[in-house]
């Protein structure tokens, strides 16, 4: 596990008990608001992100803070990414869930280091399920290793995010997938996606939207469980690289499977 492990944890543990439980289904309407037909933002979300960029901050002083939030003000802060050290936060992954009073939603970091996630953290508020990985160390759930699985199911279970995608896309996704995967919905909240992936409950996911804060953490831990998550055309994913389009696969063997059906 990564030195910081145990601090970095704490930090998210500590914010989600003070910040996000206390206000889940506990909203008023003037608390929640829409950044873009789809994406939601809760007064949540900026003080979550305000006490985590403030620990992070003191762990690594010289490290850049790069969140959802701020970026979302300021689109510029995403500017090199790719490089130096970079604390990187998603203060509330799933926000639409959360705004609705259900789950799945998370807290999640990502230590980014000349671009690349070293380091990750996913946590779940309300099952207090901790996942971490670091780079070449493993995944880990509340402190124990894991080693990624599929679901065994006959087809491939697949959720595929479809929301964003054309009419004409979204129709040739699901005539590709007839007959060959099993179709699932999707979460809404990517760091509960990475892990069912990771833990044997779906096999491939579809992303299009690749926000850095959304994908580093799950990516990295998808990685170390034994998974991949790659681009559509099979290129290397970077998180400094906000293309559209990503697919991940609870392994190799699957990531090409889900590939020559939905992409090739």
């Amino acid at each position: 596990m990564h030195p910081l492990d145990h601090q970095v944890s704490t930090l998210l543990r500590d914010v989600a008990a003070d910040v996000v439980l206390p206000r889940f289904r506990a909203l008023r309407s003037h608390e929640i608001s829409e950044k873009s037909p789809g994406d939601m933002v809760t007064i949540v979300d900026g003080e979550s992100e305000a006490r985590l960029g403030e620990g992070l901050a003191a762990l690594l002083p010289d490290a850049r803070i790069v969140a959802e939030e701020a970026c979302s003000a300021d689109v510029s802060l995403l500017e090199g990414l790719g490089k130096g050290v970079v604390w990187l936060i998603d203060p509330l992954d799933g926000t639409t869930n959360f705004s609705e009073g259900i789950t799945p939603f998370a807290l999640m970091v990502a230590l980014l280091v000349e671009g690349e996630a070293e380091a990750g953290w996913i946590y779940d508020p309300v099952t207090k399920r901790m996942c971490h990985a670091q780079r070449g160390a493993g995944a880990f759930v509340n402190g124990g290793r894991i080693a990624g699985r599929s679901t065994g199911a006959p087809l491939p279970v697949a959720a595929l995010a479809m929301h964003f995608l054309s009419p004409e896309r979204r129709a040739d996704l699901e005539r590709r997938a007839a007959g060959r995967l099993t179709v699932v919905p999707i979460p809404r909240c990517a760091g509960e996606q990475y892990p069912r992936l990771a833990l044997g409950q779906h096999d491939i996911a579809l992303f299009e939207r690749a926000w850095p804060w959304d994908h580093a953490p799950g990516a990295l831990f998808l990685e170390e469980a034994g998974g991949r998550t790659a681009r559509l055309d099979g290129s290397v994913y970077r998180v400094p690289d906000m293309r559209p389009g990503l697919l991940s696969a609870s392994s190799s063997r699957l990531w090409e499977e889900a590939a020559e059906i939905l992409v090739r």
